[in-house]
């Protein structure tokens, strides 16, 4: 997931090791997902949504909710200078976080960091450029992936682990009935930013080296199956109550890569930190995964499935097991534009959903030129119901 940046752009379980071999089918790894544990009973209403409730009217969160749309972010942002230093500072992070719960009351704060923090605290190299993006030192070779060192991820992520307990403490004493999501980037879209080192859209690098050298590339998987466990298992330590992970370029890949690189190594993350946090929800975002999206949603063990923007809600609902939530997919252009667009598109996703657990969201994240009423205007339709 893209927080705000400067430009659009493990336990025993199956081993990613089988991934450097053929793959062939839905039989990868050991097939069955650890099922998720019901969280307890609870008066928020994002978690009864991820429990398998469907409250009435649903819950809702927007991706990118806190960000350059807002004037008061825009602040903390000059505050802060640099993107990476915005990430690790607690009291600008958490107060960032805290910002959209503040002025629109969301169900859901997700914290505000970056994708790209796993592999800055692997100790690959990072920065924003203004106007262009995240660049990294790429990682194309076994010298590359040896200077990788995933005992240090907990020490470095340190900062955004007091950002998470910061924003519990606010939740508590400012807004109660809102729920704490912590997250990750799964780990295909993370190795896409590690190999091409910059953003793209169609990360041809980081695909060519999948198919010519799969050992290398399952090697880098690995590892980042291993820091993603630890990381997401240190936020529900530190106070997240839910966690999601963002597979942005899910679907670059075709369906035997799929599984490969995207259904194998989730699967692994799920049921990892399942062992250890067996009542946090875990939500899932594949996003473009098309047809794939139930397999995906029944393979990996995910208690919810956000949708993207190109997916359509009644076939969602139709094609995913109920039990699974689902969150999602308003298309942030229609936010932009709000007035009778915004209440035509937001009414037609409800109805769809209505009746099963939903979380209401965007399919992709706000963007800068979204009017702070436009998103207020939303909340009170959602909020009616």
């Amino acid at each position: 997931m893209q927080t705000d940046r400067e430009a659009p752009a493990a336990p025993p379980g199956p081993d990613i090791r089988s991934s450097t071999g053929p793959s062939n089918g839905p039989g990868i790894g050991s097939g069955t997902p650890v099922p998720a544990t019901p969280a307890p009973a609870t008066g928020k209403p994002l978690l009864r949504a991820l429990a398998g409730e469907a409250p009435w009217p649903p819950p809702m969160w927007l991706m990118r909710q806190a960000g350059r749309y807002l004037p008061e972010y825009r602040a903390i942002r000059a505050e802060a200078g640099d993107f990476v230093t915005l990430c690790t500072t607690p009291e600008l992070a958490a107060e960032v976080t805290l910002q959209p719960i503040r002025r629109y009351g969301m169900d859901g704060a997700i914290l505000f960091s970056d994708i790209l923090m796993v592999p800055w605290a692997l100790g690959q190299g990072l920065r924003f450029a203004e106007g262009e993006g995240p660049i990294l030192d790429p990682v194309r070779d076994s010298a590359g992936l040896a200077a990788l060192n995933p005992r240090q991820i907990v020490a470095r992520v340190a900062p955004i682990l007091e950002t998470v307990r910061r924003v519990s403490a606010g939740l508590a004493a400012e807004s109660p009935r809102t729920a704490l999501i912590g997250f990750a980037g799964s780990p295909f879209t993370v190795a896409c930013y590690m190999v091409e080192g910059r953003g793209g859209r169609d990360f041809a690098a980081a695909r060519g080296l999948a198919y010519a050298d799969p050992m290398l590339f399952g090697r880098l998987m690995r590892l980042l199956v291993e820091a993603t466990t630890e990381y997401l298992c240190a936020q529900a330590e530190a106070g997240a109550e839910a966690l999601m992970l963002f597979d942005s370029w899910a679907g670059l890949l075709p369906p035997s890569q799929f599984r490969r690189w995207v259904i194998e190594p989730t699967s692994q993350i799920v049921r990892a930190v399942r062992r250890r946090h067996p009542l946090v929800p875990i939500i899932g975002f594949p996003r473009l995964a098309g047809a794939l999206l139930p397999e995906y949603a029944q393979r990996t063990g995910v208690g919810t499935v956000a949708m993207d923007t190109a997916t359509d809600p009644r076939w969602a609902a139709a094609a995913v097991p109920r039990e699974i939530a689902l969150q999602g997919n308003l298309d942030p252009l229609a936010v932009v534009a709000g007035g009778a667009a915004l209440e035509a598109e937001a009414r037609t996703l409800l109805a769809a959903m209505r009746g099963r657990p939903f979380i209401f969201n965007l399919g992709h994240g706000l963007v800068p030129p979204t009017p702070p009423e436009h998103v207020a205007a939303l909340v009170r339709l959602v909020r009616t119901g």
